[in-house]
Order: structure tokens, then sequence, then C-alpha cells
């Protein structure tokens, strides 16, 4: 199998899921975003590490401003110097199925978690877990 990681790009923050069995999927610590160079840097370090074949990268389908989202994201996807196959995953609900899913377990602190159990939902759609 594959090694897989989702990311669920931001303006402040990168969520990070990762896959390294066929039925599980755990999140990882977010990336802050300070710049988008030192973004795409530590996004590329990350994957360097586990040593990622496969990219999923949270889109936005719909929605008033998805078409400014998905060309930010593309474009900060372009920064990376990543040379496995990167698919794109309709990320839509996401961000809100995450913090259902953290209710009561994390006061909605701006550390990432909730930016990260995203990109967990967005590989677990791409995987149909």
């Amino acid at each position: 199998m594959k090694k897989i990681a989702a990311i669920d790009v931001g303006l402040k923050r990168i969520g990070v899921a990762l896959c390294l069995s066929p039925s599980l999927v755990s999140p990882q610590e977010a990336i802050l975003r300070k710049n988008r160079d030192q973004a795409a840097h530590d996004v590329n370090a990350f994957l360097k590490e586990w040593a990622i074949e496969l990219l999923v990268v949270g889109l936005p389908k719909g929605g008033s401003s998805s078409e400014e989202m998905e060309r930010r994201i593309q474009h900060f996807v372009s920064l990376l110097n990543f040379q496995g196959d990167i698919i794109y995953q309709d990320e839509y609900g996401s961000s809100m199925e995450a913090k259902e899913m953290m209710q009561g377990v994390v006061r909605q602190r701006r550390d990432g978690r909730i930016d990260s159990m995203a990109a967990k939902v967005i590989l677990e759609r791409y995987l149909g877990i």
C-alpha cells in the first residue's frame, strides 16, 4: 500500500493527516502558516519525513468563495517540491464534521487540531472509510 497523506490548506493553519495502513487514518500536528514559503517548506519536510507517495488535497466545491480558495490552494500546491501523485478531494463540510467530532474533547482552541481532523475527514472520504 502507498503511504498517503492529506492536507487541509487554510489561511492560518494547514491540517495534516496520515494513512500508513489500509483502514487507519490519523491526524498529525497542524502546520502553522506564517507565510506561503515557510508553509510550503514545512509541508515538504513532512512529506519527505514520512516518504509520502500520494497527497490528497482538500478543495472546496461550491460556495461563494470557493473559486478564490481553489486558486489559492492550487497555487500553494504548485510551491511544493513533491514528486508523488496529487489528488484533489472535495472538502465540503469537513471542518464542521471535524468540530462535531472534537466537541467535548477539546475546547475550540486555535491550535490546529480541528484543521488536522478536517484533513483526516478528507482522507477518509478519499479512501472510502
